[in-house]
């Protein structure tokens, strides 16, 4: 991509309104590590259904359900708190991905998809944090 269309770019996506909790990169993003954890969970064994499959599986749509509902508060602690809940449920998943690859479960290569989307998620949700909380200062 040469400068011009690159400062075309940065223009536009500047000038974009957020109206809606799905227009938010890192609800997209997390709204993409659920989807990855419903598909590499389908191949776990069934007798996991009710506790591996479950416990990773609560935590990744968690992530995305705090940033909708941080979207929709009116107050910026509660913003940033729900948005550091988000925070909190993709640690969760992260150490329920290492339990799942150690007990034989997840494949080292679809360990590396899901961790790298989750380290994605984890800059996007913070930089939600932080602008939060620099909106408070102005």
């Amino acid at each position: 991509m040469n400068k011009g269309t690159e400062s075309k770019n940065i223009t536009h996506t500047s000038s974009f309104k957020i109206r809606s909790f799905t227009d938010l990169n890192a609800w997209k993003e997390g709204h993409r590590l659920v989807l990855m954890v419903y598909k590499a969970t389908e191949k776990f064994p069934r007798k996991e259904t009710f506790s591996l499959v479950d416990q990773m599986r609560r935590p990744a749509v968690s992530i995305t359900s705090n940033i909708a509902e941080g979207f929709s508060r009116r107050s910026l602690k509660e913003k940033t708190q729900f948005y550091s809940m988000g925070l909190g449920s993709l640690t969760e998943l992260q150490n329920q991905l290492l339990v799942a690859r150690d007990v034989g479960y997840l494949e080292n290569t679809s360990l590396k998809g899901l961790a790298d989307q989750s380290v994605i998620v984890h800059k996007l949700i913070n930089g939600l944090i932080k602008g939060t909380r620099s909106m408070k200062r102005e």
